[in-house]
């Protein structure tokens, strides 16, 4: 169903499904302790709670949120939880999502865009079998390539377009890693940080393809909203972004620091374990999932006009989006480029 044929209420028009206050006691930064007004914000994952989440979850363990004077509703996300839809209908105030969906609602002309992008390279990989010598984008022709229905619309153009590939070679993905341990010919979707994981525990030889490093610019793990909050309520995005961007740099350090934060997930899901947390949190440490290219400099969440237009244009030359947008349409940088947390 197209965005445009969704409802969208006056609550989320106006961007206020959980931007309301409180009074605690809380101590902002530079302030001394005193009562304090404790502003209410909600945020929705994309997915269920693990540590490609983890900096939200270590904004809120580690009183982060509390200390820029905000009440961080962390939800989780799963299989049936849509939510850009939960935002149109005023649920939550801001969900994570990503830039080629921030394009797209300027494309629909939707009054939402992206405030900030913790990811810098988007996660997804396309996985080969080392052992068969598939561990390069360049050696995909031919092989049968399992892809879901989001990967086919979203990245597959692009690579198709830039290695010769054919749609001939797709066949669905079902989240089940049988077919790939079955065929040393079958090349697979996954995220970096997990599913290479699961295929070396069971016995594999993967050759994880990170699909940011052929090209694909698209921003992942972002802070999606509404256009109307982050006006009206310009200091509370801007608390709530710099307070998410800080727990993303205490969690990417690892260590006793972050054990709260990784309770709080393995609460909320209870199938994460902790070498899964600690895996994913190396590699996207090694591959720069976080930090890396502008975010070296301006910051985690770092956003670029440069990287903006140039993924769009990437995009519209494989029709995966129509010419003549706009990109400014679907970002705003008011929020980020602050040098949080920079190496």
């Amino acid at each position: 169903m197209s965005m445009t044929k969704y409802q969208l209420s006056r609550r989320a028009a106006l961007g206020l499904a959980g931007a309301t206050a409180g009074s605690v006691l809380v101590k902002l930064p530079g302030r001394t302790a005193s009562a304090q007004t404790l502003d209410k914000i909600s945020y929705l994952t994309s997915w269920r709670a693990q540590a490609e989440h983890g900096g939200f979850y270590q904004a809120v363990a580690a009183g982060i949120y509390k200390k820029y004077g905000i009440e961080c509703d962390l939800q989780q996300g799963g299989p049936q939880v849509r939510g850009s839809q939960l935002m149109m209908g005023g649920r939550v105030d801001s969900i994570m999502s990503s830039g080629l969906e921030a394009l797209n609602y300027a494309k629909e002309d939707l009054p939402f865009f992206c405030v900030a992008a913790i990811f810098q390279k988007d996660p997804q990989v396309l996985i080969g079998h080392k052992k068969a010598g598939v561990d390069s984008f360049e050696k995909l022709k031919g092989k049968t390539i399992l892809v879901g229905g989001i990967g086919r619309v979203t990245y597959w153009p692009f690579l198709k377009a830039k290695y010769g590939l054919s749609d001939e070679q797709l066949k669905p993905y079902t989240f089940n890693l049988a077919p790939f341990l079955a065929d040393k010919d079958v090349v697979q979707q996954g995220f970096i940080s997990s599913e290479p994981y699961a295929l070396a525990q069971a016995g594999s030889d993967p050759a994880p393809m990170l699909i940011a490093d052929a090209g694909f610019d698209n921003y992942n793990t972002t802070i999606a909203m509404s256009k109307k909050l982050a006006s009206e309520k310009k200091d509370l995005v801007q608390r709530f972004v710099t307070a998410s961007l800080e727990g993303w740099a205490q969690y990417l350090k690892g260590g006793p620091a972050i054990e709260a934060a990784n309770a709080l997930i393995k609460k909320d899901n209870p199938d994460m374990s902790d070498d899964k947390i600690v895996y994913a949190i190396k590699v996207m440490n090694e591959s720069g999932i976080v930090l890396s290219g502008d975010a070296l400099t301006l910051g985690i969440g770092a956003m670029t006009e440069a990287r903006w237009s140039r993924f769009y244009t990437s995009m519209a030359d494989v029709g995966v989006l129509p010419k003549g947008l706009d990109p400014k349409k679907g970002y705003s940088l008011d929020f980020v480029n602050k040098g949080v947390g920079k190496a």
